[in-house]
């Protein structure tokens, strides 16, 4: 499942990354996603085919990955683009596997940082032609904050681009809050507050697209690809563990559906300099 940036169950997903290419999670996510490309969020590989689209990234661009995860995304949309682009997560773990997937690769067009997204990012001003940030963001404890940190090492011209997965949309009980935030940290905010946001942050938001059926499709096929391989998972992982993302999955699905929990994404554009 998605990472927290900085929260109480940061050695699950350290763990869970330490064994990210383990070849039953490796099946797992081809049964789910059709095209493994590394991925651990909501989003299929034709997705970040028009993610760069959007992004209108080139050779010699640098683009961030904000909580980048196994880096395999930022090392796909690297590799089509030919743009330049550094990866952060909080885990080591994550970090550690993005570097050595990079290294067989042998691409020098990426690099993966441990840093702490919840923090003031150690970035020049202007130093990026695109951030990305997906399905993280409702991790991070101030959006707000990220957000303007985001616009700050954007190049004028640059773009943004984000997905948030737990935007609300609906009636939502508590205890289906709670099933669906049980592993990690999570902000959950309605619709709207995003492109608010966006805008406060100095950015002008470009496009805003209803993209819950990616969430709807892929939670219900993760939950069913490791129902079936429910007894190779209790091996590795803990019975708690395996239920609570049995549970987080059944529960995107069904908020996802039904139309009360969804997942947008946004793309924004920091403004040029006036003369």
């Amino acid at each position: 499942m998605e990472r927290p940036a900085n929260g109480p169950d940061d050695d699950h997903y350290s763990k869970a990354y330490g064994r990210f290419d383990n070849q039953l999670y490796a099946d797992i996510r081809r049964e789910a996603f059709g095209e493994d490309i590394g991925q651990n969020n909501w989003s299929t590989a034709e997705e970040h085919k028009r993610f760069l689209d959007w992004l209108e990234l080139t050779p010699g661009d640098r683009m961030l990955d904000v909580a980048c995860g196994s880096g395999g995304p930022t090392l796909y949309l690297a590799g089509q683009s030919g743009c330049r682009a550094l990866g952060i997560d909080n885990s080591a773990q994550a970090v550690a596997y993005g570097t050595r997937v990079a290294e067989k690769m042998g691409t020098e067009q990426v690099e993966f940082v441990q840093l702490d997204a919840d923090a003031p990012l150690p970035l020049p001003d202007a130093s990026f032609e695109a951030v990305i940030c997906l399905d993280a963001i409702n991790h991070l404890a101030d959006r707000r904050r990220a957000l303007a940190e985001w616009a700050r090492i954007l190049r004028p011209g640059g773009r943004l681009l984000f997905t948030d997965c737990i935007t609300l949309t609906g009636l939502i009980s508590d205890a289906e809050v709670a099933a669906r935030s049980r592993i990690g940290r999570y902000v959950f905010a309605p619709l709207g507050e995003d492109a608010r946001l966006i805008g406060d942050a100095g950015l002008q938001l470009q496009l805003s697209e209803d993209v819950t059926e990616s969430l709807a499709l892929l939670s219900g096929r993760r939950w069913r690809a490791r129902a079936a391989r429910a007894e190779a998972l209790s091996e590795i992982e803990d019975g708690t563990t395996y239920e609570a993302h049995q549970e987080v999955l059944r529960t995107a699905e069904t908020l996802a559906v039904e139309g009360r929990l969804s997942r947008y994404v946004y793309l924004a554009l920091k403004p040029r300099l006036s003369r």
